[in-house]
């Protein structure tokens, strides 16, 4: 009579699963020797007993281990597709969540569909002869809906076989349109056109391309060194224009002074000729001036009204007609 599956069973074989090597739908040495080790740990602990008492068991183990193979997750940000050792790579683009397959003759494979970076630096020359270095900043990702084949052409490294040769032809095709300097001052127009003939150009091979940016710009060592004489010869020409207006303004300036000075001088002729007490209102001001001065002044001084310039005794009174 077959003995009864002992109670610590179910929880060997599940510490033998659990423990056994996960899934990896990425790689290609899943064969049947790599899938099937916990099954391999289950038998072991089989064969260890009496085989006509563990048939039971067996079956519990076989069960679990179909169970445990023939499901799969997607995470978030990812697709999958499935490969069929009969009928190779299907259609159908599995979208997040858990799946079921048919263990050794089913295997996931797994692509990334989220937004990703590729840097590439080019030395490319430019309309004018210049060397320049630029480098560019890709974000890419595979077509979903494309990718059984996408898997079928170029395989799961599909960013490493097309995207780097793309790129560098569409770089050096660009920037032979361009002068040196125009890849300064149009910058964006550059980046434009990059853009758009490298999205034409992914989607060949069913990338699309999300952003383009150009995130480095070096001339060579003799275009930097122009380029910075230029400057500082513009700074010198605009510090002498300044001088040449500063000139200007200051014979303006010199012009509208002396034009008001005239204006002056013809004003207080008038105003003599018309009444000549104008000159002895002059006098009186210039004298209480020269007194405010030295009274401010912490000398004694003892002015008569000649010195103060009143010269009272030329004065004659109107009444007196002297």
């Amino acid at each position: 009579m077959p003995r009864p599956i002992p109670r610590e069973a179910p929880l060997t074989i599940a510490t033998c699963l659990v423990t056994a090597p996960p899934w990896d739908p990425r790689r290609e040495s899943n064969s049947f020797s790599a899938s099937i080790s916990p099954l391999l740990a289950v038998l072991n602990l089989v064969f260890q007993r009496d085989i006509e008492g563990e048939n039971e068991l067996w079956k519990y183990s076989q069960v679990t281990y179909w169970w445990w193979s023939s499901l799969y997750n997607v995470e978030g940000g990812q697709r999958a597709i499935v490969f069929n050792r009969v009928l190779g790579i299907k259609d159908k683009v599995y979208a997040e969540g858990t799946h079921f397959m048919i263990p050794w003759f089913e295997r996931p494979v797994i692509y990334n569909v989220r937004a990703q970076p590729n840097f590439v630096e080019s030395t490319s020359g430019s309309r004018d002869l210049q060397t320049v270095r630029i480098g560019l900043r890709v974000l890419f990702r595979p077509v979903p809906d494309q990718l059984p084949t996408v898997y079928r052409t170029l395989g799961e490294d599909y960013d490493k076989r097309v995207l780097p040769s793309v790129i560098q032809e569409t770089l050096k095709a660009v920037v032979a349109q361009y002068n040196a300097s125009q890849l300064i001052t149009q910058r964006e127009n550059v980046s434009r056109e990059i853009r758009r003939i490298l999205t034409e150009r992914a989607l060949n091979f069913n990338i699309e391309v999300d952003d383009v940016s150009i995130v480095s710009l070096t001339f060579g060592k003799e275009f930097t060194a122009a380029i910075e004489a230029k400057q500082v010869a513009a700074q010198e020409a605009e510090r002498a224009k300044f001088i040449v207006e500063k000139a200007e303004q200051d014979k303006r300036s010199a012009i509208i002074r002396a034009q008001g000075e005239a204006k002056s001088a013809q004003l207080i002729g008038q105003a003599i000729a018309n009444n000549p007490a104008f000159i002895t209102l002059r006098r009186i001001e210039a004298s209480r001036d020269i007194s405010h001065l030295v009274m401010s002044s912490n000398n004694k001084v003892y002015l008569d009204s000649a010195e103060l310039l009143l010269n009272l005794q030329s004065l004659k009174h109107p009444q007196d007609g002297k």
